[in-house]
């Protein structure tokens, strides 16, 4: 069972990789951990259909930075209490993932956390259609990390695909989640 110190531990190793310049446009999520009796769990959101980007998708609550954001982690937070209605107050940063490009055009910026057991969330409706919790145990092991790959404008990409229960989690925070599993492996 994977324990908040084992965390901790991969996430110092990967505080050490620098960013690139990129003229994507930055963005960051925040990748909520919950402690429960049960394991830690990853809190997850799913997006209201008639969104311009990810429409329907499972994600990360998070979003592009914007001009009042002092930097990504700010631009995490910030968006996780629009989108969930999460206070900062209940949120402990426990450090960055890896930079995640997406062929959207956004380069995300992961932020890992633990949020307290004991939050309420106040989904955005106009954002978020649902939010909900998967045991990150699951969504680590890579027996449950399909991988394919899929063409979009012409070119080839490596896609990753995690489904659970009745929905599937897929795309770029599909991709965050095996980068993370593969951090966490690697103790």
């Amino acid at each position: 069972m994977i324990k908040l110190i084992d965390i901790e531990k991969a996430l110092a190793r990967a505080n050490q990789i620098t960013p690139k310049e990129t003229t994507l446009r930055p963005s960051a999520v925040l990748v909520p951990i919950v402690e429960r009796e049960e394991g830690l769990q990853l809190l997850l959101t799913q997006r209201t259909f008639h969104l311009r980007h990810h429409a329907g998708q499972i994600s990360f609550p998070g979003g592009s930075m914007d001009d009042t954001d002092k930097d990504l982690i700010h631009t995490a937070l910030r968006e996780t209490h629009e989108e969930v209605g999460i206070s900062d107050k209940l949120i402990d940063v426990l450090g960055k993932l890896p930079l995640q490009p997406t062929v959207s055009g956004f380069m995300i910026q992961p932020i890992v956390a633990q949020v307290q057991h004991h939050y309420e969330m106040r989904l955005c409706e106009d954002e978020v259609a649902d939010a909900f919790e998967v045991p990150l145990d699951f969504v680590l092991n890579p027996d449950n990390q399909n991988h394919f790959y899929k063409e979009y404008n012409g070119q080839r990409y490596s896609v990753y695909s995690i489904p659970y229960q009745e929905r599937n989690i897929w795309g770029a925070t599909a991709n965050i989640i095996v980068q993370f599993s593969k951090l966490i492996h690697r103790l």
